[in-house]
């Protein structure tokens, strides 16, 4: 998808939202609805996946040239809902092919993130295939005199964008990332997502 940055900051916004409803307990039919037009939603058929982001997604954006550009791509149908959001839909190989490279734009990230001058306390960094789960390989003692728990954050996000547009629901997945000593392979940190988003929204908010 265009401007993946965007996309990352709307996601924070989307995650926290719906980790601070959680949080809240019974929620009502309007906060229901409110969250659901507010989500991706992902849609897989038997021969085809319709993909739904929300309006927020668009801001800012002429929605008569982001579907023109669509249809240039892999969509093969794009249809706007009254609320603002945008349905794409796509034959199923399409859809694989985009998560595959959804993954492959991860997994070039965890390598420039291996060898950047950036985060010298970073050995290495391994997932699993779904990348639901990550493993900071560090030198301790640099990692806790530095920024470099920065990394966690990116690698949080990029695992939950991942589980969304495959069509998880937020309220059903998470992103851990553990924090591993490379001299005594003792993990000292784990970070779990969105619950750390939930956290980071209720420190926003004491802080009012």
């Amino acid at each position: 998808m265009k401007k993946s940055s965007c996309l990352l900051v709307l996601l924070v916004i989307f995650l926290v939202a719906c980790s601070n409803e959680s949080a809240e307990g019974e929620k009502s039919t309007d906060q229901k609805q409110e969250e659901k037009e507010g989500a991706v939603n992902v849609d897989k058929g038997l021969l085809n996946v319709e993909l739904t982001l929300p309006a927020s997604f668009f801001e800012g954006e002429d929605i008569d040239t982001v579907i023109a550009e669509a249809k240039k791509e892999r969509v093969s149908e794009v249809t706007k809902n009254e609320d603002g959001s945008l349905t794409y839909k796509m034959p199923k190989s399409e859809h694989k092919k985009m998560m595959a490279e959804m993954g492959t734009s991860i997994t070039d990230s965890i390598e420039e993130m291996k060898s950047s001058e950036d985060y010298v306390s970073i050995k290495d960094v391994t997932h699993n295939k779904s990348f639901t789960e990550f493993t900071l390989l560090v030198d301790k003692e640099s990692y806790e005199n530095s920024m470099d728990g920065f990394a966690i954050f990116g690698l949080g996000l990029q695992g939950s964008m991942y589980q969304m547009f495959n069509g998880a629901n937020p309220e059903d997945y998470k992103v851990t990332v553990s924090v591993k000593d490379e001299a005594t392979e003792e993990v000292f940190d784990e970070v779990i997502y969105p619950d750390a988003l939930e956290e980071m929204g209720e420190t926003e908010e004491g802080t009012e």
